[in-house]
């Protein structure tokens, strides 16, 4: 027995090692690319003939409409959007101002579209200017939108661990006027903030930027995407989080498991911009009720769930903490959502190598795990952090299955590291 368990090592560090070498080897070649996330198409396997489970928590993006919310999309009663004709979505558009306390909304396809249209809409001449914080999904991840198509020039802040900036940076920051400099005209926030890990931000820090943010005569425009999920997590509503903000975009395509849609709320008068600019960016959709209808059917059903998604967040926080690992880590009280950072020993392994491991399986796996073989897709998310995101298509019994597989390649690793 102990000579078996000596081979099983010996292969599994071969298997580490080759994994290590190869990725080593990408780096150092010039042109040549390290070795990415593969498609479920291609999942890498010991098994010929898998039958396992497989959990996919990249992100909650990744959810199907259910039954009730198809069945919702297709009775919706639907009109021409564009000539503002369409009931369910002037429904929508209605619940949510109502909700966040706002003069009106916009109905857009997506959060990216929602962002670009606030901040076109705010900042109405070229050359102006956007403080917000260096690690915002607006500065990141929307391909510079802002700058591509309006002339406007992001001004980042450092982000601290907990989602919020120094708020005195912003008149420390703002450009007077000078034919020299841009003109700042907008202070953008993030909640609940992706890199950091889906941290819910301290409303008191909200309010703060709003009260500096007026006092230098800026507009406040808060990217929440998953603020629902703040607000369920904070227990405070979404009117009071957006308070200060003039205006927000609000997803429904994540947490809330619609397949399209985001939402704009602000005045009833920035809304005519935010239309005009919806329509040239190339989002307004004619029969959209059923988009919409997917919306409405969320904010029915599927709002207090997300208290669901956290508590399985920390199941998966608490189950790695438990480890008590040297080169895998992560502390529950850093989780505040349903996004969980997951810190690596680069001296040990590199995130693709441990995304690429937990899309393996072999028959010593299963014979000690007790199952049929657990899958589970997560994302390389910094050079020494995986980040898993919980969703509604990921079960209770799901996430005990990734628990199960995350704490076996855990000691699989510690023993060869």
């Amino acid at each position: 027995m102990e000579r078996t368990n000596r081979i099983v090592r010996a292969s599994y560090k071969i298997m580490w090692r080759r994994m290590y070498r190869e990725d080593v080897l990408c780096r150092s070649i010039p042109g040549r690319q390290t070795r990415q996330y593969q498609s479920p198409s291609h999942t890498p396997t010991t098994m010929t003939d898998f039958k396992g489970v497989v959990v996919d928590l990249r992100s909650d993006t990744i959810t199907k409409p259910s039954d009730g919310m198809k069945k919702a999309m297709m009775e919706a009663l639907v009109g021409d959007d564009v000539y503002r004709e369409d009931p369910t979505v002037s429904e929508l558009e209605k619940r949510m101002a109502e909700c966040t306390g706002k003069e009106a909304a916009l109905f857009v396809p997506s959060g990216t579209m929602g962002n670009l249209i606030s901040v076109l809409g705010h900042c109405e001449h070229r050359g102006s200017e956007v403080l917000l914080g260096d690690l915002a999904h607006i500065f990141l991840y929307e391909q510079a939108g802002m700058a591509q198509l309006g002339g406007i020039q992001p001004h980042i802040i450092p982000t601290n661990p907990d989602g919020t900036f120094d708020v005195d940076e912003i008149p420390v920051r703002l450009r007077y006027e000078d034919v020299h400099y841009p003109r700042t005209c907008l202070v953008c926030l993030e909640n609940t903030q992706n890199v950091c890990g889906g941290k819910v931000v301290p409303l008191h820090w909200i309010d703060k930027v709003g009260e500096v943010a007026e006092s230098v005569g800026l507009p406040v425009h808060m990217d929440g995407a998953r603020v629902m999920n703040a607000s369920v997590a904070s227990g405070v509503s979404l009117e009071r989080i957006l308070r200060v903000c003039q205006t927000a975009s609000i997803c429904f395509s994540k947490g809330l498991g619609t397949p399209v849609g985001s939402v704009i709320v602000g005045p009833e008068k920035f809304m005519y911009k935010a239309i005009r600019l919806r329509k040239v960016l190339g989002g307004g959709m004619r029969q959209a009720g059923m988009l919409a209808a997917a919306a409405i059917y969320s904010l029915d059903h599927m709002v207090h769930r997300l208290a669901q998604d956290h508590h399985h967040a920390q199941l998966i926080a608490k189950a790695i903490s438990e480890e008590k690992s040297r080169n895998v880590t992560c502390h529950p009280d850093d989780v505040d959502t349903n996004i969980i950072i997951v810190n690596l020993n680069p001296e040990a392994v590199t995130p693709d190598q441990f995304c690429e491991r937990l899309l393996m399986v072999s028959e010593d796996e299963i014979h000690e795990t007790g199952d049929g073989g657990v899958l589970v897709k997560v994302m390389p998310w910094t050079t020494t952090t995986v980040r898993f995101v919980t969703h509604l298509d990921a079960s209770l019994d799901n996430i005990q299955a990734v628990i199960t597989k995350l704490k076996y390649v855990i000691r699989e690793l510690d023993s060869i590291h």
